[in-house]
């Protein structure tokens, strides 16, 4: 029987999560919004968002930002040609970079 890793996350990442969640959980109440409502909304089942609400680290990020949205938590940009903007000079920067990570040669010191 395969066994199931189990991840760990940074204190940093734990708090990003509570915070976002928070943030989005509130945002629903404020607009007076059903947990059904926007799992419906955002394609996604009720028992899903009450895991995003409760910070739940598994949830996928794509389905997580897009209840934000709808709740109306603005994650980056809230003008969407400025997130457009990021975005270019982000995919601008990458096409400069090497398409991988590698670690730098040794330098061996060998002029004795």
């Amino acid at each position: 029987m395969p066994k199931s890793v189990v991840r760990t996350y940074s204190k940093y990442t734990q708090e990003a999560l509570s915070l976002l969640a928070g943030l989005i959980r509130a945002a629903r109440l404020e607009n007076k919004m059903s947990a059904q409502e926007v799992a419906d909304r955002a394609g996604i089942s009720r028992s899903m968002l009450v895991r995003i609400e409760k910070a739940d680290p598994k949830c996928e990020i794509g389905a997580t930002f897009e209840v934000a949205k709808i709740v109306g938590v603005s994650l980056f940009e809230t003008e969407p040609s400025r997130l457009a903007m990021q975005l270019e000079q982000v995919n601008e920067k990458l096409s400069l970079l090497p398409k991988s990570a590698r670690k730098a040669k040794k330098v061996v010191k060998d002029d004795f």
